[in-house]
C-alpha cells in the first residue's frame, strides 16, 4: 500500500469519528470504571478527569452536564476542533 492510499484511509477515519460521536447518545461514556492513573493509583481527580464525558455532552449541546463533568471542557473543545481541522487540512494537502 502506498503513502497516498494510507493518507486517504486516515482521512476517512478522521471524517467518520465526529459522525460516530454525534450518533452515540450523550450519556454513552457516563458510566464505567475510570482509566485515569491518578484516580486508580492515588484516588485523586486530575484536571482532565471527566473530559471525555464533558466533550461528549458538549457535542450534544448539553452545556450544564458538560460543565458539571469538567469545567475546562468549554475551553478544550474549541482547541480540539481547531487542531482537528488543521490535521484534516494537512492530510488533504498530502493527498493532492
Amino acid at each position: 500500500m502506498n503513502k497516498r492510499s494510507l493518507n486517504i484511509i486516515y482521512l476517512i477515519i478522521l471524517l467518520v469519528i465526529p459522525i460516530v460521536l454525534l450518533i452515540l447518545p450523550a450519556d454513552y461514556f457516563d458510566s464505567g470504571q475510570s482509566i485515569c492513573l491518578s484516580v486508580l493509583i492515588f484516588d485523586i481527580n486530575c484536571y482532565a478527569c471527566g473530559m471525555t464525558r464533558a466533550i461528549q455532552h458538549l457535542i450534544h449541546l448539553e452545556f450544564i452536564a458538560a460543565y458539571n463533568f469538567n469545567k475546562l471542557s468549554i475551553i478544550v473543545l474549541p482547541l480540539i476542533i481547531v487542531s482537528y481541522i488543521s490535521t484534516i487540512k494537512k492530510i488533504i494537502d498530502k493527498i493532492k
